[in-house]
């Protein structure tokens, strides 16, 4: 009885560390990366970047006897509450008539990613100074080059004449995963090689035209632009370039610039001193999930088209007012804000094939990309329209044909135009008066009389997208008749 007693004890004890093994193999320990050795690596290839305007002398007012300015100007921001002697607002100055002197215009932070002294930054930091200082962490100084920048994608280059520098090596932004650890390392409120650490919130976060961004809980503040964000191997992996905040000051979000992206940018800049891109001459639209079911195109996709520049590249390649693009070049496009960065990026002088929704079915176009510095059309005046006429229908509005003046000057080849509105779906949907009617789901309207029939024969079961012409632009409204 005594064996069997022991070998049931040992059957379940091997049973429970069985089970404690599979756990723990369940739930790993997860530990914090310890990030000394790599920003020891790191931070000799981060500079602290500081420029300087031409001004007109200046008497400040206030300020706490015996402190430098710059350090009272620290507390101001690090306390956030008056002191006194030191006035709570900007400071107050008296212009004097002498000649202009070099003034402290801000501070912010840059990466060495060539040894002989290149360095990428922020275009917002060195935008509009007479003078760029760059200093290393040995505490040398230089006055630095501007070599180019581009105010879309916020991307600086500038350059030192030094040699043998540390550099950073650059990361592959595309690989960046949601939840993975990173780090800033950059100089908030001028307190240079200040790190902080946390991860990556989200990805392709879209807060521009040109730019997916990288979004981060990383402790960015003024000063920190133009940084690198940094992934445990130390590669870099972006640019920190902006925060979310209602106090001016860190609230958990701040958003980095991808390294591809910015290196694509940093390449021109640096070759020709500006950034080139593609355009086709389209203002775009953001799908909503109603517009998209109202065209049949189940899912919200694509980025449709509010309006083509008359005798535009899109405009020549028949792309039209109303069009849904749901691909450039074989490049799906998911999002209205992923079309200009694809198009931005294809060299003016190709030609691409655009895939657009157009009543129901696709149609492949070829357009003829152009320089974004090319001659944009010029502003168009408006002309009354005749008064042909007017309508009371299913939609609740009044309605009258257009001259060949007003066709002419929309750029559009018929429709009708609101002249008054009642108690109706259109009213009820943003319609105003002064809106033309061009387009009900794939009927194009070519007046009154074929618009009222058209209406009535409407189904009231079911939503119909209205295109609304308004003017340069073409909205697309799901409306169910009444």
């Amino acid at each position: 009885m005594k064996k069997y007693l022991i070998a049931l004890l040992t059957i379940l004890s091997l049973g429970q560390t069985a089970f404690i093994s599979t756990a723990s193999a369940q739930n790993p320990r997860v530990t914090i990366p310890d990030f000394a050795d790599l920003v020891e690596r790191a931070s000799p290839a981060v500079v602290n970047i500081r420029t300087t305007e031409k001004v007109a002398v200046q008497q400040a007012q206030g300020g706490i006897p015996g402190m430098p300015e710059e350090q009272a100007e620290f507390f101001r921001r690090f306390f956030g509450v008056p002191i006194p002697g030191i006035p709570s607002g900007p400071k107050q100055a008296q212009p004097n008539s002498g000649k202009p002197q070099e003034a402290d215009r801000g501070v912010g932070s840059g990466f060495i990613i060539e040894s002989n002294g290149l360095i990428l930054t922020n275009a917002h930091v060195v935008e509009g100074a007479t003078t760029i200082y760059v200093t290393l962490t040995d505490k040398r100084e230089f006055k630095a080059k501007l070599l180019g920048m581009d105010k879309r994608t916020d991307v600086a280059v500038v350059k030192i004449e030094a040699r043998d520098l540390p550099k950073l090596p650059l990361g592959d932004s595309s690989k960046v995963r949601v939840g993975e650890w990173v780090l800033a390392i950059g100089s908030p409120f001028g307190l240079e090689n200040t790190v902080t650490a946390g991860i990556v919130s989200a990805k392709s976060r879209d807060t521009g035209d040109y730019l997916p961004f990288i979004q981060t809980d990383v402790a960015v503040n003024p000063g920190n632009s133009g940084g690198p964000l940094l992934n445990t191997a130390g590669q870099v992996i972006g640019i920190n370039s902006q925060i979310f905040s209602r106090s001016g000051g860190y609230m958990g979000i701040s958003f980095a610039i991808p390294i591809d992206e910015a290196m694509r940018v940093a390449e021109q800049l640096r070759t020709n001193g500006k950034m080139t891109r593609g355009r086709i001459g389209v203002a775009l639209g953001e799908m909503t999930k109603d517009v998209a079911e109202s065209l049949g195109l189940g899912k919200p996709r694509g980025a449709y088209v509010r309006n083509v520049e008359p005798n535009g590249p899109a405009a020549i390649g028949g792309i039209e007012a109303g069009d849904v693009i749901l691909s450039f070049n074989g490049r799906d496009i998911n999002r209205s804000t992923d079309l200009p960065r694809i198009v931005g990026e294809t060299k003016p002088g190709a030609t691409a094939t655009v895939q657009v929704w157009r009543k129901g079915s696709n149609r492949d176009l070829t357009v003829t990309v152009v320089d974004t510095d090319s001659t944009q059309a010029a502003a168009k005046k408006s002309d009354s329209p005749s008064n042909n006429g007017n309508s009371a229908n299913a939609f609740g509005v009044a309605v009258t044909d257009l001259s060949d003046a007003k066709k002419k000057d929309l750029n559009i080849k018929g429709g009708v135009e609101v002249t008054g509105l009642g108690d109706g779906p259109l009213a009820r949907a943003g319609v105003r008066p002064g809106d033309v009617i061009i387009r009900i789901a794939d009927a194009d309207i070519t007046g009154v009389k074929q618009f009222e029939s058209l209406v009535k024969g409407l189904d009231t079961n079911k939503a119909v997208p209205v295109f609304i012409r308004r003017s340069d632009g073409t909205l697309i409204i799901p409306v169910r008749p009444k």
